[in-house]
């Protein structure tokens, strides 16, 4: 902490009373250099489980395929048959617990809305379901 005197003309020279500011300044910027290179590097991965190499022979006979369609109105289908969400969640539990698991297709309506599809997709996954995939994905690039 500094002071200053003040030179005045004449009279009892009063003191001035200034912090001087630069060496708290230096500190804090020192401070603000440090916490930034301290800081963690942000980290905005996804996490995906890739499929691993399995170098086995594929199965002599072909997997059977379940279809599933979900309208725009959010009408589902199991293989051409409509299906109520309950008759759906029956119909994927008895699947998961086919050896093996057949695959099964979901094929959205353009115009349906994603909480439509999420919802199948979330079914299939709670029940076990572990080979889901998506058809007709080539409508939704125009």
């Amino acid at each position: 902490m500094g002071m200053n005197m003040s030179s005045g003309s004449g009279g009892d020279p009063e003191p001035m009373m200034e912090m001087n500011m630069t060496p708290m300044i230096d500190v804090m910027l020192v401070l603000i250099i440090m916490f930034i290179t301290t800081l963690p590097i942000a980290n905005h991965a996804v996490n995906l489980n890739m499929p691993q190499q399995n170098n086995a022979p594929p199965p002599d006979v072909p997997p059977t395929v379940i279809k599933i369609d979900v309208d725009f109105d959010g009408t589902m289908t199991w293989n051409g048959e409509v299906v109520s969400r309950p008759q759906l969640e029956a119909k994927l539990s008895e699947a998961a617990a086919m050896n093996p698991q057949p695959e099964i297709h979901l094929q959205p309506n353009r115009l349906v809305s994603y909480k439509s599809v999420a919802a199948v997709m979330a079914s299939a996954q709670s029940r076990g379901i572990t080979k889901l995939g998506m058809i007709g994905n080539e409508q939704f690039m125009k």
